[in-house]
């Protein structure tokens, strides 16, 4: 029988203004994400959507997901090949699409990991990058292509 991983977070609107959801814009879009035993993450929609630019909103999480789960399974890879990363970042890029109703959805991820190597082969390095989608937790879950585009330097 398969293995199963449980998740569990809370999310916590905090935004009444004391008005409630009596319009469009008498509330705030302002939320929190609690995980048990964790820090709570102060968030928001996107600023497009009436949210407030200074804080984390699904969007951005969703793509912070994706980059997290290649760069872990990367790095998973790497360390069983043999190769040795000294430093990773990603700088990943989402795009959605609205639709006419409002309703939108994310059509492409496109993820750049950086990659430097103090040891191991690079194009080994290169190739486990395929390896690290295709055992993506998060990228085996979604509907939309994630491409990604590594660089990988030997210092």
């Amino acid at each position: 029988m398969p293995e199963e991983h449980h998740y569990e977070t809370t999310v916590v609107w905090t935004g009444n203004r004391g008005e409630g959801t009596t319009s469009y814009t008498a509330y705030s879009r302002d939320h929190q994400l609690r995980i048990t035993g964790k820090p709570s993450v102060d968030c928001s929609s996107d600023p497009a959507f009436r949210g407030d630019a200074s804080k984390h909103n699904p969007e951005e999480l969703l793509v912070a997901a994706l980059s997290s789960c290649h760069m872990l399974w990367y790095l998973h890879l790497c360390a069983i090949a043999g190769v040795v990363v000294s430093h990773y970042v990603d700088h990943a890029r989402g795009q959605m699409k609205l639709e006419p109703g409002g309703s939108g959805r994310f059509t492409r991820v496109v993820l750049h990991p950086h990659v430097t190597i103090t040891s191991g082969d690079p194009e080994i390095a290169r190739s486990l990058h395929h390896e690290a989608h295709r055992m993506c937790f998060i990228a085996n879950s979604i509907n939309f292509v994630v491409a990604v585009e590594p660089e990988v330097i030997e210092h």
